[in-house]
């Protein structure tokens, strides 16, 4: 049987039934004896296709766990983030034409990002249950996809009829919808990449959320300008920025084409891994959130209080180096995007060090670690900013990188989106409560004040890193295993509960 690769299907086929095999104690090795070498055998339970019933060909990469089709997915789960993350920023992109066009007020201005925060509090909580309960992730996905699109339509639409209230319902819609998206993605990225490159995947996307970002405000103003000269020059102002905002869409759509294709593949995944079906026990309630662990509540906490002392800041930077070290303008706007710069070129390659190296937990302390020195130094003393920026920036990318993933190797897959939900609520939570805190104080014009805040945030989440490293010790240091524990680790066949869409012992067979 010269250059034949045999799967094991097709040699249980030789026999009257299963039955016989096991009379005979054939197992997969003595079966794979009867041919020229055991590498013939299809390795990683990729079956094979016969060719002019001549030779069998591996065609690996049509299969979940190749690298061709993580890369994929990959690719489609910044697709699915894209939109969202262009379009939130729109308002800040064209905040005078806003203003302007539709003759708005400073606080119905703010009201387009500010009136909702709260609410989303509760919502990213509901959007986890939701996932966890309702749907499976690639259903989920779709229909949160399907509600950014929407959200952004009528908020196109509010412009053009110039109608207050149309233009706030469509940012509801347009940010419970991205909320659920940023839920649903992380889930993605555990089912995929979980005991991989779960690390850099997380990096991956931090990076993309500021690539989206960053292309709405390069794109946005001089759209703008083409529509109005162009396009729209005989319309009323209001009616030209609605069809710029219908045009800023499409992101949206393109977002919900990824999420069908990623459904798609998703779900061709679970039928070639033969992924578990969950049972009517291990469907989440809301009641089940106080049987989360404590380490997950201990890793929420510190994420809530490290988040708090870079968002606010990036916020209030601005005006801060301005008032301490009489930077102009551009320099101060420059010296505050240091943070997210470098963070979203770093993110990935900080990730891809840790899948390679582990010590999740080692990586949080040392991230958190540099963010207290950078707020000690921009508070306690009159060095460049730009120094304790770029340590800021470094460490920030080393953070988001390691700490999210925590969570992946605390809770079991069914609960994953819960718990994204229930952190997402609580960082959105810690952030109002801290721009409200900071922005009383900044009235006063007490930076030090303000830098204070930070450094006593900063410091509970490096003593709650402290905490979480002496419980995880106690229980055979899960969270900070080396990638040689990890490796050896992934070996073992976890529990049914536990597994993930893509374990290295799956065999898949291609119907």
């Amino acid at each position: 049987m010269a250059e034949q690769v045999v799967s094991t299907e097709q040699i249980a086929e030789q026999f009257e039934s299963t039955e016989q095999m096991a009379e005979q104690a054939v197992s997969t090795e003595q079966m794979a004896e009867q041919f020229e070498s055991t590498e013939q055998m299809v390795e990683q339970g990729v079956s094979t296709i016969v060719i002019n019933n001549q030779k069998d060909i591996k065609i690996a990469w049509k299969y979940p766990s190749d690298i061709f089709q993580r890369l994929l997915a990959l690719f489609f789960m910044f697709l699915i983030g894209f939109g969202s993350y262009f379009c939130f920023d729109i308002p800040s992109a064209l905040q005078e034409n806003l203003i302007q066009d539709l003759n708005l007020s400073t606080t119905q201005f703010l009201y387009l990002n500010s009136w909702y925060s709260w609410l989303n509090v509760i919502m990213c909580t509901i959007g986890g249950l939701l996932i966890d309960s309702v749907s499976r992730t690639h259903i989920s996905t779709i229909k949160c996809a399907v509600l950014v699109a929407l959200g952004q339509i009528i908020f196109a639409f509010g412009a053009f009829v110039n109608i207050f209230w149309v233009m706030l319902l469509g940012r509801f819609i347009f940010r419970i919808g991205g909320e659920w998206l940023a839920i649903a993605q992380n889930n993605y990225a555990v089912l995929w990449f979980k005991g991989k490159e779960l690390n850099m995947v997380f990096g991956f996307q931090l990076s993309f959320a500021r690539f989206g970002s960053t292309v709405n405000f390069i794109v946005m103003k001089p759209l703008y300008g083409y529509v109005k000269n162009r396009i729209s020059y005989h319309c009323p102002n209001y009616e030209s920025l609605s069809i710029v905002l219908l045009l800023a869409s499409l992101t949206c759509v393109l977002s919900l084409l990824s999420a069908l294709l990623l459904a798609w593949q998703d779900k061709r995944a679970e039928k070639l891994l033969h992924f578990r079906v969950l049972d009517a026990t291990e469907v989440v309630q809301i009641k089940d959130t106080k049987n989360l662990p404590k380490i997950f509540w201990l890793v929420m906490l510190i994420i809530v209080c490290y988040y708090s002392t870079i968002f606010p800041l990036v916020v209030l930077g601005e005006v801060f180096f301005e008032r301490k070290y009489n930077f102009s303008l551009d320099e101060a706007k420059f010296t505050t995007r240091i943070v997210y710069t470098i963070s979203a070129l770093c993110a990935p390659f900080f990730g891809l060090v840790i899948d390679k190296t582990g010590r999740n937990l080692f990586w949080v302390f040392l991230s958190i670690f540099g963010t207290l020195v950078s707020h000690m130094v921009l508070t306690f003393t009159f060095v460049n900013p730009y120094i304790a920026m770029f340590i800021m920036g470094l460490s920030y990318s080393i953070l988001a990188s390691a700490l999210w993933s925590l969570i992946a190797l605390i809770i079991p897959e069914h609960q994953m989106g819960t718990a994204y939900g229930i952190t997402q609520s609580a960082k959105n939570f810690g952030l109002a409560v801290v721009a409200l805190m900071t922005g009383i104080i900044v009235e006063t014009n007490d930076y030090y004040m303000m830098g204070l805040c930070f450094c006593l945030l900063i410091s509970v989440s490096l003593l709650l890193t402290a905490i979480l490293c002496s419980l995880d010790f106690k229980n055979n240091g899960i969270l900070n295993m080396s990638i040689n524990q990890i490796l050896l680790k992934s070996k073992k066949t976890p529990p049914p509960e536990k597994q993930t869409l893509l374990q290295d012992n799956d065999k898949c067979k291609e119907d």
